[in-house]
């Protein structure tokens, strides 16, 4: 890859700069004249050298040369190239590349002129293992050849789901290794027909791996082969008089049978993504749908940002670019408006290595699943317009109760930035502070932040609160971030007052402060705001939209403190844990961590398995064992 760089003069534009026009110092005809006939990415910078957009072409001397036309049919986009103080380009090998690229850069920068997608995690899967005895799980991560995957699935439920229809249908195991190993009775599940008994010796591993494989087929969609093999099968056995055998073989076809009768979007075995778009009020809404093995595993609704003046075709195929770069691609992807870039679907199959057919205008049962995507993206957008509306009002409120006087400021309200502090420990054990964020009329999970607390004597609130602040403020007193409008203090007085103290020091505005104590009881709607700055406390009563927005930021403070101090607090005794066991001094307790990622994988791991640790006898593997278990 190679980079060209046009830079103006001195990156600033001209005050009689019309919209759509470059800056008059960015010399644009011998920038676009060195410009090649080549794909690649371009990004456009502004004077302080943020990246504001980042785009890929086919050709980049035809596609950068648009956006310097006289007529700009975005206004956002036009808006953008006021503010263009140079153009970087990077040639690729490919438009596959380029698109590969220019993803790269789009997760990293996030430039604030390209519709963004948030970055979600890795999709959950269905893992069937590679023993002689397969187990069925839940699985998210990076998948191996070891085992076999299907899916993914759009959450965590349609796996379970799954997993649940196997259990019932094919009767697969899903127990761990390590309990499965060291069993001789089945366990409860054989009992409620849900396992078919593998760990007590009560199946063959030849008639086990004919479940595993009806069951591979049942997820690829070979429904009817699955149906047709356990029928004939049936009749065989009872013709023969091994009517327990065959009378296990009904139990299955009619499981299955009600399964499928379930189903609601039955129809072919091929891997189909269903994609619509809504747009509504500045927002849009992308449902995905999932059809995989003709069945359907649910939707997941996506709410990009930086939509404005947007299509719901250029959403669409921001979409497209963003998900599939580093996902499974499917067979067929049903979309709900036509593409742009009609080059689009050949760069995602030229990435992942495989084919993909895209639909613009689905027929048959294709038809319906686009319908009922488009349908569930107008309802998802319809509520997502609803909470924002309903917490705009929410925030307004809340200006109006603490007198800061910018409820008629839209722009004031969409800055106005809350930050909320709360303390969690167990008797003093695992102190921990939490700090999150409200801002843009949302809650803003990326900026939150836990604090562990120590130095202190176990259970001192005020002392943990005055950590927790100074460590938080002290380097914005110095210049460095950004002061919130608002800091919330879950607390009273006294929680008040040593925060009142912080910021004095500190040479804050006391004004900023405020504590929420809780009401009578400690009921919900019956809190009391209270001041640093000498003001009377404020009583909103329960019915307060100000109160509510307060109510919500300060359980979110609780519920991420508590979290955090629970994951701190088990961490410490789990490594006692290991601490407890005679024979167990630092270096073995610290090989045995990192051999298995901790103690939950020390746990899970087998006599065997400990004993192939470095210093750990079989003896002592024992031992173990039998302490953790």
């Amino acid at each position: 890859m190679a980079d060209i760089r046009g830079t103006p003069g001195d990156g600033k534009p001209a005050p009689e700069q019309v919209q759509g026009d470059p800056p008059q110092d960015f010399d644009v005809k011998s920038f676009l004249a060195q410009l090649p006939h080549l794909p690649g990415v371009y990004r456009h910078i502004n004077a302080a050298g943020e990246v504001m957009y980042v785009g890929k072409a086919r050709d980049l001397k035809k596609r950068v040369s648009s956006y310097f036309q006289k007529n700009i049919a975005s206004p956002r986009i036009a808006h953008m190239l006021t503010r263009v103080a140079r153009v970087e380009v990077t040639v690729t090998r490919s438009e596959a590349e380029a698109l590969l690229l220019e993803n790269n850069l789009i997760k990293s920068l996030a430039p604030r002129y390209n519709i963004l997608f948030r970055d979600d995690k890795s999709y959950p899967y269905l893992k069937l293992s590679g023993h002689e005895f397969p187990r069925i799980a839940y699985y998210r991560g990076v998948t191996d050849r070891a085992n076999q995957y299907f899916g993914p699935f759009p959450n965590a439920w349609a796996v379970r789901d799954s997993i649940h229809i196997l259990q019932k249908v094919f009767r697969l195991r899903t127990c761990e290794d390590t309990v499965f190993s060291n069993r001789s009775r089945p366990c409860l599940l054989y009992q409620i027909h849900r396992c078919s008994g593998p760990c007590a010796g009560l199946i063959g591993a030849d008639d086990y791996a004919r479940d595993v494989g009806r069951a591979t087929q049942f997820l690829r969609g070979q429904t009817q082969a699955v149906l047709k093999d356990i029928e004939t099968r049936m009749f065989e056995a009872s013709q023969a008089m091994r009517f327990e055998e065959a009378a296990v073989l009904r139990d299955q076809l009619s499981a299955l049978s009600r399964v499928l009768h379930q189903q609601t979007m039955e129809g072919g075995s091929g891997d189909t993504d269903v994609v619509a778009v809504a747009m509504q009020g500045g927002r849009a809404c992308v449902n995905l749908a999932m059809v995989r093995g003709g069945r359907h595993l649910g939707d997941k609704a996506f709410f990009p940002s930086h939509v404005e003046g947007e299509s719901p075709a250029d959403v669409l195929e921001a979409f497209l670019s963003q998900h599939y770069i580093d996902k499974a691609l499917p067979g067929v992807i049903v979309v709900s408006h036509p593409l742009a870039d009609a080059d689009l679907a050949g760069m995602l199959a030229e990435q992942a290595g495989s084919r993909v057919n895209i639909l613009k205008q689905p027929q048959g049962v294709r038809k319906s699943w686009l319908e009922q995507a488009a349908k569930n993206a107008e309802l998802a957008l319809a509520r997502v317009l609803a909470e924002v509306g309903s917490q705009q009002a929410r925030t307004v409120a809340l200006s109006m109760a603490l007198g800061l006087g910018i409820e008629a400021d839209e722009q004031a309200l969409e800055s106005l930035r809350l930050e909320c502090f709360d303390i969690s420990h167990t008797a003093g054990e695992a102190t921990q502070a939490s700090c999150v964020v409200y801002h843009h009329h949302a809650m803003q999970p990326k900026e939150y932040r836990r604090y562990n607390i120590g130095d202190i004597t176990g259970g001192d609130d005020y002392a943990a609160m005055r950590q927790v602040l100074t460590r938080r403020y002290e380097k914005i007193a110095d210049g460095d971030g950004v002061m919130p409008d608002i800091v919330l203090i879950d607390g009273g007085k006294g929680q008040v007052e040593t925060a009142r103290q912080v910021f004095a020091e500190l040479g804050l505005d006391i004004g900023l402060l405020v504590g929420v104590a809780k009401g009578e009881g400690r009921k919900v709607g019956l809190e009391t705001l209270i001041f640093a700055d000498g003001r009377e406390p404020l009583a909103l009563g329960g019915e307060s939209a100000a109160l509510m927005l307060v109510a919500q930021i300060r359980d979110e403070a609780h519920r991420f403190a508590i979290t955090g101090m629970r994951a701190r607090r088990a961490k410490t005794r789990n490594v006692s844990r290991l601490e407890e066991i005679e024979g167990i001094g630092a270096k073995r307790r610290q090989r045995l961590l990192a051999r298995f990622g901790g103690l939950r994988g020390v746990v899970s791991a087998s006599v065997e398995e400990l004993a192939s640790v470095e210093g750990v006898s079989l003896d002592l593997a024992e031992r173990i064992y039998k302490q953790l278990h």
